[in-house]
């Protein structure tokens, strides 16, 4: 077998994928870049693409309602730009943008945008959908790459060129009637498939494009460099762009847009290199969602922002919500390890992690710190609308600090040391056996038989204390011991000094109170006193007993009870 075994993989490991046949993406020739010495110190301009390229991309795209329900969504979240579908192609889309304007649901500082290919008929039909609007983005594109010229459109770049700038020019002609009638027509074009298109090209025909449109210093051009397909490293994406600033004619009339795209799996990191390379907006969706592998995320962009101080001009802090309408709108669940956004990505499981936020919250609450600062939790999970409770919860590789936090966060209960010490190994062994989570339900309870409501020889029935002369305590108790009742009386210090005393004089149970805390969980009417005590036997054992109750006398004897109660299951 063991032969076999090493035959099996020394055939696995003389095994090759394909990759000769593919090729390296050429670098750009740019030694002198500037943009890694760059930082972003402030938001884009941010345009919503989930109406278009998120719902193209649906196995089942959005009904009228669940556009709706999107478009309410982005609003809320604050974007000012919002790309609202692709009319002329999409019935759907223009009855959606008929309606918007109709109902007049476009606040006056948002704009809409709309997709048109560089065709005559659909500029046409576009400009009739955007009828009425306030503020509209016209975005036209065609596609420039080399790959698509050679073997798709089979066109010369002149000729390319030519599609472009006619179409710009019909772009012109056709929303000269909107502009009268009081719309104010912003142009975007996109040289689609920036990122495979040679440099040069791209920089000629997003020149020829805006000399048609004619520009000025207060209506830009947008020009949208988009990574249609992610084909190289992000800094080679940063290149190109920083490229594109220096040599575009009459960079201070455009607004250079980005659309990156995730099929390397860094469309974010493209597009915030591309910010420091000179960029000043970005389009993407609510979690990435796109053609393929999706579009930039713009959450996890802006929370990226956020966590570095800086103003994202998003509204993320209902976080819940903004999953719930996303998972809704496009049937897509959204990721337990979402940035910022998935079940887990506040959660630690590991003994060490938990044992350090709960000490990172206890610095934080203590008012000591400035800025936040919590091992393990880049950003405050309230800010977005999570919990403390949330961040530690408990399973087999967890320890003695995850019980500690789960008993002091969701049950008020600070445990001393030594009891949490032993209280641990119990947790451990139950999370070992169930082989998953240990819900902080499950923990108390069980905190609740080992230590409040011990199941033992002794139960309180009732007691009452008064004082004597000397200014000792009396206490008169009913213990039920087995079947019986039985009548004990102490006289001490004060009342649990008494108690004591009657439980060893009168039931022989030999006992030292030690370790004793009290304090108060919750506030008002449903306060309660909570009593953590140990005490020891002749032979220095040590054992923990919890009472709880809103008379602290109470909840001390309680403890004493539950504390002998185990020390005779442990006997």
């Amino acid at each position: 077998m063991k032969a076999e075994n090493s035959k099996s993989n020394a055939q696995n490991a003389s095994k090759t994928m394909p990759f000769e046949k593919y090729k390296p993406f050429k670098r750009i020739p740019l030694p002198d870049r500037t943009w890694p010495d760059q930082e972003i110190t402030e938001a884009p301009r941010w345009c919503s693409v989930d109406l278009r390229d998120g719902n193209q991309a649906l196995i089942e795209p959005m009904t009228p309602a669940e556009k709706q329900k999107m478009w309410d969504l982005l609003l809320e979240v604050g974007f000012k730009e919002i790309e609202v579908g692709f009319p002329a192609a999409s019935q759907t889309d223009y009855d959606f943008v008929r309606k918007i304007i109709e109902e007049d649901q476009i606040p006056d500082d948002v704009t809409i945008q709309i997709l048109c290919q560089a065709r005559e008929e659909l500029i046409i039909k576009s400009c009739e959908a955007l009828a009425g609007a306030k503020n509209v983005v016209f975005h036209l594109y065609n596609s420039t790459s080399t790959l698509q010229r050679k073997v798709v459109f089979k066109m010369s770049r002149e000729e390319v060129i030519k599609l472009a700038t006619d179409a710009t020019e019909r772009v012109k002609f056709h929303t000269d009637k909107l502009k009268a009638a009081g719309t104010n027509v912003v142009l975007e074009y996109s040289p689609e498939s920036y990122t495979a298109t040679e440099m040069d090209f791209a920089v000629e025909i997003c020149d020829a494009v805006m000399d048609v449109w004619g520009p000025t210093d207060e209506n830009k051009v947008i020009l949208n460099l988009p990574a249609t397909v992610e084909m190289a490293t992000p800094n080679i994406y940063a290149d190109q762009l920083e490229w594109f600033c220096r040599n575009l004619k009459h960079r201070d009339q455009a607004v250079i847009s980005l659309h990156t795209h995730n099929d390397r799996g860094t469309g974010i990191a493209a597009s915030e290199l591309g910010l420091m390379a000179g960029a000043d907006r970005i389009e993407g969706t609510l979690f990435g969602n796109g053609e393929r592998t999706g579009n930039c995320d713009v959450i996890t962009m802006a929370m990226n922002m956020f966590s570095q101080g800086i103003d994202p001009k998003l509204y993320l802090s209902n976080m819940p919500r903004i999953v719930a309408v996303s998972e809704e709108c496009t049937k897509i669940p959204i990721h337990v390890r979402q940035p910022y956004a998935g079940e887990l990505v506040f959660t630690a499981f590991s003994g060490s992690h938990q044992d350090a936020i709960r000490k990172g919250m206890e610095f934080v609450e203590s008012g000591s710190a400035g800025a936040w600062e919590v091992p393990y939790l880049p950003i405050d999970p309230a800010d977005v609308g999570g919990s403390y409770r949330e961040t530690v919860r408990v399973n087999s590789q967890s320890g003695k600090g995850g019980v500690a936090f789960i008993l002091e966060n969701y049950f008020g209960v600070s445990l001393p040391r030594p009891l949490l010490l032993e209280f641990s190994p119990i947790v451990q062994k139950m999370s070992e056996a169930s082989g998953g989570e240990l819900k902080p339900d499950l923990i108390w309870d069980t905190f609740v038989n080992e230590f409040i409501e011990v199941k033992g020889e002794y139960e309180l029935v009732e007691y009452k204390v008064r004082s004597v002369d000397g200014g000792q305590e009396r206490c008169n108790a009913t213990i039920r011991v087995g079947d019986n009742n039985v009548e004990i009386e102490g006289t001490g210090s004060g009342p649990i000094d008494a108690f004591v005393s009657a439980m060893v004089e009168t039931l022989n149970e030999p006992l030292n109170v030690m370790d004793y805390q009290e304090y108060s969980l919750n506030e008002g009417s449903k306060a309660q006193a909570i009593c953590i005590l140990s005490i020891s036997d002749d032979a220095k054992n040590k054992f923990y007993g919890v009472g709880i109750s809103q008379n602290t006398t109470t909840a001390a004897f309680k403890s004493i009870i539950a504390a002998i109660n185990r020390r005779w299951k442990q006997s």
